[in-house]
């Protein structure tokens, strides 16, 4: 995992350079002159970027293709949105509370000393963000966890209680949850936990988000290989 976590981040490079040759490409097209007639062929200009999109997305296919995400985990829901950068989760606890999790793409990462036989290299861990809802009722009070979804662990970041209506100006929005007692961090751990909300989650967030990217990625190479062959 850390390998090809790795190699994507190599390879974004190759993806920004793409977007700035797509980009000078339309910009020199939009100054053609009417009275000029249009090439039936390619530029070699045009030819380039064609060569590296397709043997990019031709590498990208055969380094870690993606495969059709599951949808389900546990009691949750996952409603995928193509083109987006957040993925809404969705479940219920017991016979009144509802579950909504908001989850990011990967937004940040943290180099980690490497294992193994690598032993003396750095690894990238990869950082999600969840927003977690959980209401009792249309109308009701509801509390909202902020939380960092790591590969293997999920820690809560702040709590906050929405009341419906109006709210102030400045309210106030409750100390840093690690600021708080040791005994009342613990429970809203467990409160969370019997809830589903937990490292198992995390795990299978970043599997899913890790999937997602690489779909996401040859989308926008795919678009832009259009772009360029019109």
């Amino acid at each position: 995992m850390a390998s090809l976590i790795g190699r994507g981040f190599q390879r974004a490079s190759i993806s920004w350079q793409l977007g700035t040759l797509v980009a000078k490409t339309a910009f020199f097209r939009n100054r053609t002159f009417a009275s000029q007639p249009q090439s039936l062929t390619k530029s070699p200009f045009d030819s380039n970027i064609l060569r590296i999109l397709r043997n990019e997305i031709e590498y990208q296919y055969e380094y870690a293709p993606p495969h059709q995400p599951d949808t389900k985990f546990n009691s949750f829901t996952v409603e995928e949105r193509r083109g987006e950068q957040v993925v809404t989760i969705k479940g219920r606890f017991g016979e009144c509370e509802d579950i909504k999790i908001e989850a990011t793409m990967f937004d940040g990462c943290e180099h980690v000393p490497a294992c193994g036989d690598d032993s003396s290299g750095m690894n990238l861990r990869l950082h999600l963000s969840l927003i977690v809802d959980i209401s009792k009722g249309e109308g009701g009070t509801e509390l909202e966890f902020v939380c960092s979804a790591w590969p293997d662990s999920l820690n809560v970041e702040k709590v906050y209680v929405l009341r419906p209506g109006r709210m102030p100006a400045r309210p106030y929005i409750g100390p840093h949850f690690r600021g708080l007692n040791a005994k009342v961090q613990e429970k809203f751990y467990e409160y969370l936990d019997a809830r589903g909300v937990n490292n198992e989650l995390a795990v299978f967030l970043h599997e899913y988000m890790m999937n997602k990217d690489r779909i996401e990625l040859l989308q926008w190479m795919d678009s832009l290989k259009s772009f360029v062959e019109r």
